[in-house]
């Protein structure tokens, strides 16, 4: 896994989110985003993770940072996900895992003594320009959208 790093140009996106709709990465051009990789919909740690980004979903649009969430899941659980927990963002299919391969967020992952591929939890912030502008390689669900305003309000 090889994550991008600071100042590089945020790779180029087109796909679908939960409503079937087509989301790019240009049309959020001149606008800073927030695009958050995590491994699976209603997971206990994506759950928390997806839920503490709509608590403070207001914040993110006071200060002009739109949220994306990608995972490899599908259309439809995306839907599910995002209609169980109300989330106001749009989450991006990536079941061909292009975007995560992308982001260099696709690789080798352990859990209970197993070893498999899988998405890491990642979130890049990326700038005006398109370019990544900070990298969160290691991300604790419950607390991390409020880390992510705190570096935004302090960088401002």
């Amino acid at each position: 896994m090889a994550l991008l790093e600071k100042g590089a140009k945020a790779p180029g996106f087109e796909a679908l989110d939960q409503d079937g709709k087509k989301v790019s990465l240009s049309e959020y051009s001149g606008k800073r985003v927030l695009l958050y990789f995590y491994p699976k919909d209603d997971t206990p740690g994506c759950t928390k993770e997806a839920c503490a980004f709509r608590d403070n979903f207001p914040k993110f649009k006071k200060i002009g940072v739109e949220v994306l969430g990608v995972s490899i899941d599908s259309e439809k659980r995306h839907k599910k996900f995002a209609d169980k927990h109300g989330l106001p963002f749009r989450l991006v299919v990536d079941e061909d895992k292009k975007i995560v391969e992308d982001y260099g967020v696709w690789g080798l992952k352990k859990f209970m003594g197993r070893e498999y591929m899988g998405t890491n939890r990642v979130t890049y912030l990326i700038d005006k320009n398109g370019a990544i502008e900070h990298v969160w390689p290691k991300v604790k669900p419950a607390d991390h959208a409020e880390e992510v305003i705190r570096y935004i309000e302090s960088n401002e």
